[in-house]
């Protein structure tokens, strides 16, 4: 899937983060389902039965969004080097961690970005969802002693916090090739991949600073989403929010609240917007519209960006 004679990044390749008891964000990621590998100095996040990395995390004083690397098409790393140089984007060392692999450069709210050619690891179509009920006379019982654990099958999207939505999102827009979905003006906006991706791939919160509110994980169904909620809150990570609906994108969610105050969250059934489709953007839905359609009342916090402003 390929958007003819536009240039954009195609995935979030991969994201990393900085922990400071690598332990606690080992435990925290197996718990909610993900395949936890020792890897370059600090620990590695995949799902199960799949070989892409989705996220790196390093050891260091404070929790913190390291950087965030995006994938593009090998057709079109020349374009991209002459883009990026025409508005103007201050190049950078990679940071602590990282590999030189691609271009680095300084983003919007100075966040540490990369692009580096990688194959496509956003879905080309909406992902599987289902929905099981039995008939008359059949029992729909699943047993807690044989209940499955829920196991994410990709990175959906990112969500981030940034210190001017509007400008951001224009950021976004005019040096990635991301484009809107929805948003609510100053206050949330969410941008998908030009080369199809999910409702989407990136969301951008009001903070007075750059941080990560979540990661979000694809399930296949409701059921993988509740049974995914009952693991972490019985291995005691209590905070969170769900089970829930969202509008803009409508996907079912739990979101698991991780040591550090940002958040893990199991998604199903989000909206898919192709390569060949013209989302009608609305950047100006009404607020009532912008966050859940039904579910548990908004916990205390969860909007809040607990990471430390950079000095």
């Amino acid at each position: 899937m390929k958007r003819p004679n536009v240039l954009a990044i195609h995935s979030i390749d991969h994201f990393a983060l900085e922990v400071p008891d690598l332990a606690e964000g080992r435990r925290f990621y197996e718990t909610f389902g993900l395949d936890v590998r020792d890897e370059d100095g600090g620990l590695a996040l995949y799902t199960h039965g799949h070989p892409h990395r989705w996220a790196r995390l390093f050891k260091a004083p404070t929790k913190r969004l390291h950087y965030i690397s995006f994938g593009i098409f090998a057709e079109d790393e020349a374009a991209f080097a002459v883009h990026l140089a025409a508005h103007g984007v201050k190049r950078i060392a990679p940071p602590a961690g990282a590999d030189a692999t691609g271009v680095w450069f300084e983003g919007f709210d100075g966040l540490p970005l990369n692009i580096r050619v990688a194959p496509k690891v956003t879905p080309d179509t909406k992902s599987p969802f289902e929905c099981v009920s039995a008939g008359d006379g059949e029992s729909a019982a699943v047993f807690n002693s044989v209940a499955p654990k829920t196991r994410p099958r990709h990175l959906s999207h990112f969500a981030i916090f940034t210190s001017d939505v509007i400008a951001a999102t224009a950021w976004y827009e005019n040096v990635l090739g991301l484009r809107l979905a929805d948003g609510n003006g100053a206050v949330v906006a969410f941008l998908h991949g030009a080369h199809g991706s999910d409702h989407h791939l990136l969301a951008l919160v009001a903070s007075s600073h750059r941080g990560l509110h979540h990661c979000s994980w694809d399930v296949g169904s409701v059921q993988e989403i509740g049974l995914g909620s009952a693991q972490m809150l019985r291995a005691g990570y209590k905070k969170g929010w769900g089970v829930g609906r969202h509008v803009l994108g409508a996907n079912y969610f739990y979101y698991a609240t991780d040591p550090w105050g940002s958040h893990a969250e199991y998604s199903a059934d989000i909206d898919y917007i192709p390569a060949t489709c013209e989302w009608p953007a609305n950047a100006n839905h009404d607020p009532a519209d912008s966050f859940y359609l039904w579910g548990p009342d908004l916990p205390e916090g969860f909007i809040d960006n607990f990471e430390l402003a950079e000095a």
